[in-house]
């Protein structure tokens, strides 16, 4: 009988300190579109854990925000090296990020307030209307949205000879974009920019 008391008291104490830190975290906040200073509504919000050690992402949940651009998550509190948040909408620029265990606490509400910005596009159409041998045309990117996979890259490009060529750059929208050119030995050189509207494609054509 005095042994089955023992093995009692030990059951319990094994389950209690297996089960002691236990419990559940929760996380919520809202998505703003910086774009038009406003809550991000029907955007899909993906809260993802990774374990210790290891570069595995395991979904944990998927929601939409609601109309004010909130989101809430309630999960169980597993030991983990950091959750990851990804946001996406249509037109809009993903968003992702990392959320550390050792930040989350169970005492109260974890909130996690981001924003994303709408996407815009430039078109930008370069043309030597009169080529001459030697001809060279120095880009250089001013302003604009940067290191995004979708974004146009920076620094100095050329263009030598007989240029007519397109291309698209992608920007925040309600931004500015802008480059500087200048033409190997002549004076033509200035900046051009453009204002990207949200959703649309706004034009830069630079006949020289």
């Amino acid at each position: 009988m005095k042994f089955q008391l023992i093995l009692f008291c030990f059951l319990c104490t094994t389950i209690f300190s297996c089960n002691k830190g236990k419990g559940e975290f929760v996380l919520t906040g809202q998505i703003q579109d910086e774009t038009f200073d406003q809550p991000l509504s029907g955007a899909t919000v993906k809260l993802y854990q990774v374990p210790v050690g290891t570069s595995q992402l395991t979904l944990i949940g998927s929601q939409s925000t609601d109309s004010d651009g909130k989101y809430h998550f309630t999960f169980s509190r597993d030991k983990m090296e950091k959750y990851i948040l990804k946001v996406s909408k249509n037109n809009y620029f993903d968003m992702e990020r990392s959320i550390y265990f050792s930040s989350l606490t169970l005492e109260e509400e974890n909130i996690r307030n981001y924003g994303t910005t709408a996407k815009a596009w430039v078109k930008i159409h370069l043309l030597n209307q009169n080529p001459q041998p030697g001809d060279q045309l120095i880009y250089i990117k001013q302003q604009g949205k940067s290191e995004c996979e979708e974004c146009c890259t920076g620094g100095t490009h050329y263009f030598n000879g007989a240029i007519d060529t397109t291309f698209y750059c992608i920007n925040d929208g309600n931004t500015t974009y802008s480059f500087l050119y200048s033409i190997s030995g002549t004076s033509n050189s200035a900046i051009l920019d453009v204002i990207t509207s949200p959703f649309d494609t706004a034009e830069i054509y630079l006949p020289y």
